[in-house]
């Protein structure tokens, strides 16, 4: 059977290693690249807030190319739509078969319709290899397929603050509150993977600075052990 090459739209986070993890093992499918989005003045991946060596350090222990796009803090919808058909144009031009890519979303339908709608004018297919799993499970089996990940942002308004920088396993996901998603898909919380089966080896964290921005995002720092500005030992 012939594969169908794919992208997958890679955060660093749990769902997009568990799409991953999916993808790898479906006959009908070859990943061909990772994309990720970076915020322009902080060279981190959006959102997550995760710094440009450390996914550097993710994207060398899984093995695959990476393409990133750039977008300032402030960029509205329509600049990240221009961005990414930027970047979708780059990777085609290195895979001129490749018109799939694939999101760890789960349940949000406006999400999932914002991109069917950006995808189409760009003659792209989505593929959503998570989607309609229920959260719970998918939490926990996350923790028993091995992976490990630390909570890198927190929205405050949704989770206590000092959930910042902790380790995403099982006793966190027994003390979250029970309006809080356990896969974080309502934005209540972004995640850092550093191990797990999709790495060839796991990368060495030390968690660092804690602070919150817009007044209610609480980000904590990781490097890499060993780098310049390391700080103390991650708590994962």
């Amino acid at each position: 059977m012939t594969r169908t090459p794919i992208v997958l739209a890679w955060s660093g986070g749990k769902d997009s290693s568990l799409a991953l993890d999916q993808l790898r093992r479906d006959a009908r499918f070859t990943i061909v690249a990772l994309l990720t989005t970076l915020t322009e003045g902080y060279d981190r991946i959006s959102m997550h807030g995760v710094r440009r060596a450390v996914l550097d350090a993710q994207v060398a222990a899984i093995g695959l190319p990476l393409v990133t796009m750039t977008i300032a803090p402030s960029a509205d919808n329509a600049v990240y739509v221009e961005r990414f058909a930027e970047a979708l144009a780059r990777i085609r031009a290195a895979h001129p078969d490749v018109a799939t890519i694939a999101y760890g979303d789960l349940f949000l339908g406006d999400v999932r319709a914002f991109r069917e709608a950006q995808l189409a004018p760009l003659g792209w297919t989505p593929e959503f290899p998570l989607w309609g799993a229920d959260t719970r499970a998918l939490a926990r089996a996350f923790v028993a397929r091995g992976f490990r990940a630390v909570l890198t942002c927190v929205d405050t308004q949704q989770l206590d603050a000092r959930h910042a920088g902790a380790a995403y396993d099982d006793a966190l996901l027994d003390a979250l509150p029970a309006s809080c998603d356990p896969c974080g898909e309502r934005g209540e919380f972004h995640t850092l993977v550093h191990d797990g089966p999709i790495f060839a080896t796991p990368l060495a964290l030390v968690e660092g600075e804690r602070v919150l921005r817009d007044g209610r995002f609480a980000y904590c720092d990781f490097t890499l052990a060993g780098a310049t500005g390391a700080a103390a030992p991650a708590s994962a």
